[in-house]
């Protein structure tokens, strides 16, 4: 899995003493409900707490990218409120051995040009996909050996070289397949950019976009989906969270995601305005990269392991608002296919490096660096209870002299470090957008992984789970890999989370889940303006 969920998402949460006000309600307007007036008519504005570099989410893959991409671009499949696949470009699938899967394309598909949807245009964006070059970000999800052909009049079959079985999801647009025009990507010079945009299959096209600002997408009146209850969607990048409060609390936002919990209270007293809180089938933990010196030293993950006040985290920054992680794959995440309670049991002895200060001294000692070091611990700032939960990290390390240097990133700028060795020490925030019980495991712990980790058991656990037929039996395998992993504290879990997003008195949306904004979720919106 590539860095897709990358709060990500984590896919997907700065500490109250950045905050620029004493009082977040100090900040507002005296009379918060007497200033809601709705964006303009037919418009739904979307406040996300971050930015985007491109639209093309091949090339840069924060949950925000995907919260975007669901208006506008398609797989052959899609997610649904329950996690499940459904049809879209492709309206029936089916395999037999989890190694051969023939699609049946939809005929009535069209472009948001007007243009139908071609086999050459699909088989054309599986080839986009399936390159490193096109799709930086992405193209891990594609197996290298996968083959792509036209097999009948409206019909396409996809070879893999192994059997997956849960390839499915690499062939949605929470995955790795955006379906384009060939003809429109062909003369882009910088397709996602601000100058070429993209061309999708979804309910609404990309009209206009700014970096770091905004981007519109107008109703395109060709989705094979029906109508859609607004003419605009607009999305609008705030990298400072007071300006957003106050954008929603004057009613020129409709929509805020992924509120940080100390703004809760705030949102929630807004006329009119509904925070609906779901499990996000998060993971935030920290990664070690063991080419990294001294991190290669398991004696110093340890010690920094040992010093992570998980339960401190979770109830003073997180207030509640998510659980104390055993393992990488969130339960409900896990337990996708065989039960929650069947995922918490299996997760429940996972062997984990508790809060133990003197522990994390002692490590420290056996270490190839006995006195301490100097280090940085980069998050992204749109995801400020991670900053908060840094600074607290980085206080328990000074005592056992480690210093550590917390830095703020926008996150596309953090995202694109995710992997790539630069640290030694990194965050990861992974969010779920799909309903594989091994989506986290597969990219953490598989050949890919951020951690740059190589362990052929591990490796070849998570291998025999894409294969795994049997839903218990796949379970057990993903976990095993977990054990072996933490035993070796690659990865130390902090916590599952949830997210909050506020709508407000015109926007209502229908099927809330955790998967809502994994859907096309402009489509399921009530909207009365």
């Amino acid at each position: 899995m590539p860095a897709s969920r990358i709060t990500m998402k984590a896919a997907a949460l700065v500490s109250a003493a950045v905050l620029m006000c004493t009082s977040l309600a100090a900040c507002a307007p005296k009379n918060a409900s007497s200033t809601q007036s709705s964006s303009k008519a037919g418009t739904v504005t979307v406040g996300l707490p971050g930015s985007l570099s491109t639209l093309d989410t091949a090339h840069e893959t924060g949950i925000i990218n995907y919260y975007v991409a669901q208006v506008t671009s398609e797989g052959l499949l899609a997610v649904d409120k329950d996690g499940k696949l459904v049809p879209a470009i492709a309206t029936a699938y089916h395999t037999d051995d989890a190694k051969t899967w023939v699609f049946q394309i939809r005929q009535d598909a069209k472009f948001q040009d007007g243009n139908p949807v071609t086999i050459e245009d699909v088989l054309f964006s599986i080839n986009v996909a399936k390159a490193p070059e096109k799709s930086p970000s992405s193209a891990v999800y594609w197996t290298a050996g996968i083959e792509a052909a036209q097999t009948g009049e409206w019909e396409i079959t996809i070879t893999l070289p192994s059997p997956a079985v849960n390839f499915g999801w690499t062939v949605t647009a929470n995955g790795g397949l955006w379906i384009t025009e060939k003809s429109f990507y062909e003369a882009a010079q910088s397709y996602g950019s601000s100058k070429d945009l993209i061309m999708g299959t979804g309910p609404y096209k990309a009209t206009s976009f700014q970096p770091d600002s905004k981007a519109v997408f107008e109703k395109s009146g060709t989705w094979w989906g029906g109508d859609t209850p607004a003419q605009t969607i607009e999305f609008d990048f705030f990298s400072d969270e007071n300006s957003r409060l106050l954008a929603q609390q004057s009613g020129q936002i409709d929509i805020s995601t992924q509120l940080p919990t100390d703004q809760l209270s705030q949102f929630e007293s807004i006329n009119g305005v509904k925070v609906l809180t779901e499990s996000d089938r998060s993971f935030v933990g920290l990664t070690f990269d063991e080419g990294v010196a001294p991190f290669d030293d398991i004696h110093v993950r340890k010690a920094i392991a040992h010093a992570v006040d998980r339960k401190a985290i979770v109830d003073s920054i997180l207030k509640g608002r998510g659980e104390v992680a055993t393992g990488i794959e969130p339960n409900d995440q896990l337990g996708s296919e065989i039960g929650v309670d069947k995922a918490r049991g299996l997760q429940a002895n996972l062997p984990v490096d508790s809060f133990n200060m003197e522990q994390a001294r002692a490590e420290l000692a056996q270490s190839k660096v006995p006195n301490g070091f100097d280090t940085e611990l980069t998050y992204p700032a749109s995801i400020p209870e991670m900053g908060s939960a840094a600074l607290a990290i980085a206080e328990n390390l000074k005592q056992i002299g480690i210093n550590v240097t917390v830095t703020s990133k926008p996150i596309e700028e953090w995202v694109s470090k995710v992997g790539t060795g630069e640290y030694g020490l990194y965050y990861m925030s992974y969010t779920s957008t799909t309903g594989d019980p091994a989506e986290i495991a597969g990219w953490l712990l598989g050949p890919s992984n951020p951690a740059r980790y190589v362990n052929e058991e591990v490796q070849g656990l998570i291998a025999s789970s894409n294969q795994e037929t049997d839903p218990q039996k796949r379970a057990e395998q993903i976990v095993d890999a977990e054990r072996i992993a933490q035993q070796n504290t690659i990865y130390s879990p902090i916590w599952w989370g949830k997210t909050s997003t506020a709508f407000s008195k015109t926007v209502t949306p229908n099927n809330y889940t955790s998967y809502f904004f994994m859907t096309p979720w402009a489509a399921s919106l009530n909207v009365t303006k």
